[in-house]
């Protein structure tokens, strides 16, 4: 996916959320729709944080608590400041350089119901993988950050951060 000057959308994005660029990031996010944010491979649309471009140069300096959802498992609401939600759901891992990536296609397959392609119709999405980090776990401890775009005005924007990881 290229954007109008030729740059390939997906690594950039990854690279401004590596460098925790709240700004870079801004340019990328979809002007109408914004960026939704969930923490795991279930994409809720009544409920993920979405952010307009607007807000997120702020965000990692914020002392606001949002809800981001439910941590899998426990069931105990996510009520966290961006900045430790981004820590924990959004760049826990070096996703810039992951083991494994996938075009429009899930690697990481989990417990969790998967529905990228049904809360996103009309969009595409990248998926930056890592198959584990520990042989004691066989995989278990998998994790995937999928950037989902959508066309708007003949340009590919960012609508949709997920986070994916292998859940009980």
């Amino acid at each position: 996916m290229n954007d109008k000057r030729g740059l390939h959308v997906e690594l950039a994005v990854v690279e401004a959320l590596k460098a925790k660029d709240m700004d870079q990031l801004a340019v990328y996010v979809h002007p109408d729709k914004g960026g939704r944010f969930s923490p795991y491979g279930h994409v809720d649309i009544a409920n993920d944080v979405v952010f307009v471009k607007d807000e997120l140069p702020s965000l990692m300096e914020s002392s606001r608590i949002y809800r981001f959802g439910a941590f899998d498992g426990a069931g105990e609401p996510i009520m966290m400041t961006f900045s430790d939600y981004f820590h924990k759901f959004v760049y826990d891992v070096d996703f810039a350089n992951p083991h494994r990536i996938g075009n429009n296609i899930v690697i990481g397959k989990g417990n969790t119901l998967e529905n990228i392609r049904e809360a996103y119709p009309n969009g595409v999405f990248v998926e930056f993988h890592f198959t584990g980090f520990d042989e004691q776990y066989d995989g278990m401890d998998w994790k995937s950050l999928r950037l989902v775009f959508e066309q708007e005005g003949g340009t590919w924007r960012l609508g949709g951060v997920v986070h994916d990881q292998w859940t009980t």
